[in-house]
């Protein structure tokens, strides 16, 4: 007779693995003897060898106990419905695999080229990463909000990268980022923001996701946070003295 630890150790398994089929009913308990012991039979050893070599061949212990007890016919039907599942679950795997590769690719995974292009070229005039990291988000919020509006949104883009001016500020923006929000240089930088604004509206509707895009920028730097409430609170006296207009 075998105490717990020989028996786990005849089968292959840990302690832990024998009181977890216990534990499931997979493999029966036994009483304690006078001494307070549990003991196990030769037959419970080749019982355990069983288990867990059909647990070892991806077997779910669920139906285990149905197989150890199947005529033939029975078990090699079991078996073959097995095989068909691992199969799946490897076709499963498989495709997670090639998803898995494709995030090498980074931003080419969740956005067109001519976007990701866009993106290659901000890193090529000087900005900073967490800002092209912001403007990638811009673009997977466009696309999943205003998908009709990314082509124009696009030409847009490289346009302004062609304008001297666009660029500083782009990069001036870039360079803010790790201000005070009281510094007074974020008041030359918003004069100069709401200017190109201006001079800008009327460009792609972009209503749909704007909102969050700002709450993103907003969230990343309390410098960008007080950029982006002045020129919200600039934009709103324009639109009420048009209004009053």
């Amino acid at each position: 007779m075998l105490t717990i630890g020989k028996l786990a150790a005849a089968a292959g398994v840990t302690v832990r693995t024998v009181r977890h089929y216990h534990h499931i009913g997979l493999l029966p308990e036994p009483e304690r003897d006078a001494s307070g012991y549990r003991r196990y039979s030769a037959q419970t050893v080749v019982d355990l060898i069983r288990i867990r070599t059909l647990a070892d061949a991806g077997v779910p212990l669920a139906r285990i106990d149905a197989l150890l007890h199947a005529q033939p016919s029975e078990f090699a039907a079991a078996v073959t419905d097995i095989d068909a599942a691992l199969q799946r679950r490897i076709d499963e795997l498989t495709a997670h695999r090639g998803r898995i590769a494709e995030l090498a690719g980074g931003e080419a995974l969740f956005l067109p080229p001519e976007v990701v292009a866009v993106l290659n070229r901000m890193r090529g005039l000087g900005i900073g990463e967490l800002r092209v990291r912001l403007e990638r988000d811009a673009w997977i919020l466009m696309q999943a909000l205003a998908p009709h509006v990314v082509a124009q949104r696009v030409r847009e883009k490289n346009a302004e990268f062609d304008d001297p001016e666009t660029t500083r500020l782009y990069l001036a923006c870039d360079r803010s980022v790790d201000w005070d929000p009281d510094d007074p240089r974020l008041d030359r930088l918003i004069d100069d923001l709401d200017a190109w604004t201006t001079g800008h509206e009327g460009d792609t509707d972009r209503a749909g996701y704007v909102e969050l895009v700002s709450s993103r920028i907003s969230e990343t730097s309390p410098a960008w946070r007080r950029v982006v409430e002045g020129l919200a609170h600039r934009a709103g006296q324009r639109r009420t003295a048009a209004h009053r207009g």
